[in-house]
């Protein structure tokens, strides 16, 4: 179980996460929908002290901080056991795919470089990308740089996985890979939390939608519920505008 509790974050005097309270069971896919500025990508940052929470609780299976008095040893030991992929990659250029995928192993984990490359190539190998292994970034498409970015997050082995808009900068054609790489994490049951637009990819990945407006949950449950029954008429509106929109392009 991982429970988050109460977590709040302003900047410059503006609430973005307003006390926002979830729990997610193991082997949970949770995607987070809403409008730009709804405070989603926030949330998933401030899960990993990318952004420093005013306040609120992680209880992490049983490893609990409180992110308004984290030390600097908790906050290594919280990035140890969650993992980040990002909107844009953040992959080293000057570094192949798989010393990209070894360097969180190296750093974090201190494994000496045979170890990191066997669970890095193995990793590589998961996500489609093996024969890829000793490219550098710059010779890989944008889907493929992505698997990378999923495949260094996965072999760090996190109990928390967190994809912030992993397919916003990609080109429409590569989206497919990359969402079929996430439905193949989440069928060996790693628990993720998921910022997307991808409101029909959502629907057949996730198994609990939060819906966040204005740095507050105001809708929460199954895709199910969240799409075709939603309770909250900003819900609503957001969800007939997206496919409105959608149906009209």
């Amino acid at each position: 179980m991982i429970k988050v509790s109460h977590l709040s974050k302003s900047f410059h005097g503006n609430l973005i996460l307003d006390d926002l309270s979830v729990e997610i069971n193991k082997g949970d896919v949770v995607a987070i929908i809403g409008s730009s500025g709804a405070g989603k990508s926030t949330f998933l940052r401030a899960l990993n002290c990318l952004e420093q929470a005013d306040r609120g609780i992680l209880d992490l299976e049983g490893f609990k901080v409180d992110f308004s008095t984290i030390t600097n040893k908790q906050r290594l030991e919280l990035r140890k056991q969650t993992a980040m992929v990002f909107q844009q990659f953040n992959l080293f250029q000057h570094r192949t795919a798989l010393d990209n995928v070894k360097e969180g192993l190296k750093i974090v984990k201190k494994m000496n470089d045979r170890e990191a490359a066997q669970i890095a190539q193995k990793q590589l190998e998961q996500v489609g990308l093996a024969e890829r292994a000793h490219y550098y970034p710059k010779h890989l498409s944008g889907g493929q740089q992505q698997r990378v970015g999923i495949a260094r997050a996965l072999a760090m082995n996190p109990k928390l996985l967190l994809l912030d808009e992993p397919t916003s900068a990609l080109d429409p054609e590569l989206v497919g890979e990359v969402l079929q790489t996430i439905k193949k994490t989440a069928a060996t049951g790693q628990t993720m939390i998921l910022v997307s637009h991808e409101m029909s990819f959502v629907y057949e990945v996730a198994n609990k939608v939060l819906f966040l407006d204005k740095g507050k949950i105001v809708e929460e449950g199954t895709p199910d519920e969240v799409f075709n029954h939603p309770k909250s008429e900003r819900a609503k509106e957001f969800l007939q505008n997206y496919f409105r929109n959608k149906s009209s392009i």
